[in-house]
């Protein structure tokens, strides 16, 4: 019997010592595993939103569209010319622009600035932007002597924030180029103001319904042309409308 007893205690010790060997190598494996690598320090805010903005976050139409222009369709179109409640026209060639990297300088710079205004989520922002006297931004149709006043009376918020997102949104897409040479030049966003929508490619046309519901388009497709909210700005940089309806 005590044989037995010093055999069983030997078998305990045995198994509790391959019980610890197992953790320890499993301890071993799990400290082999790659640890999470840390995040980089977070930027300037402005900068990240643009950034976001720029395809990080909000993914830009430019390559499936570009594929479709190589198909066929062509970075000229015709368009209305900047007169935002213009209808497009067959005589005035507008020029669609897609990479913003190919903007002028000072409509890059005033672009950027529209863009970090409306994500901060404060309408009011929008005000230095806008310039005074003559060349103050033409908002809508000036419904009120303020044209902070008059976004907020189109919004469907009291502060504003939805036209904020649909700036953005509108942003977010390629420009048209109108009436290059004259005084009324301008770059417009988004481009579908520039394309008569009948020619729309199917890839523009998934990037127009990012902007409007498929009953809005079902709309403008009976009148003809783009009447949703747009942005102008000129090639000096500076905003020159912004304005919706036919």
């Amino acid at each position: 019997m005590p044989k037995l007893s010093i055999r069983l205690s030997a078998a305990i010790v045995l198994a509790a010592a391959m019980t610890m060997a197992v953790g320890g190598q499993a301890l071993a494996l799990s400290e082999l595993r790659p640890s999470v690598e840390p995040q980089e320090p977070e930027r300037g805010q402005s900068r990240a939103i643009v950034q976001a903005f720029e395809g990080t976050t909000l993914p830009q139409p430019g390559p499936a569209i570009n594929r479709s222009a190589q198909a066929g369709d062509s970075t000229k179109t015709t368009a209305p010319p900047a007169n935002p409640n213009t209808a497009p026209s067959d005589d005035k060639p507008a020029e669609i622009i897609r990479d913003m990297t190919k903007l002028p300088a000072p409509v890059k710079q005033m672009r950027e600035k529209l863009v970090e205004a409306a994500a901060s989520g404060d309408v009011t922002r929008l005000r230095d932007l806008m310039g005074t006297g003559a060349t103050q931004t033409q908002v809508m149709n000036g419904e009120f002597e303020d044209p902070i006043e008059t976004l907020k009376s189109f919004s469907g918020d009291a502060d504003g924030q939805e036209i904020l997102a649909i700036l953005l949104d509108i942003l977010s897409t390629g420009a048209a180029h109108f009436d290059i040479g004259t005084p009324e030049e301008a770059y417009v966003w988004p481009y579908f103001a520039g394309k008569q929508l009948s020619k729309l490619t199917p890839p523009e046309r998934v990037d127009l319904l990012r902007i409007v519901t498929a009953g809005d388009l079902a709309g403008m497709e009976e009148n003809g042309n783009y009447n949703f909210f747009r942005a102008g700005i000129s090639p000096d940089g500076k905003w020159k409308f912004f304005s919706g309806g036919d």
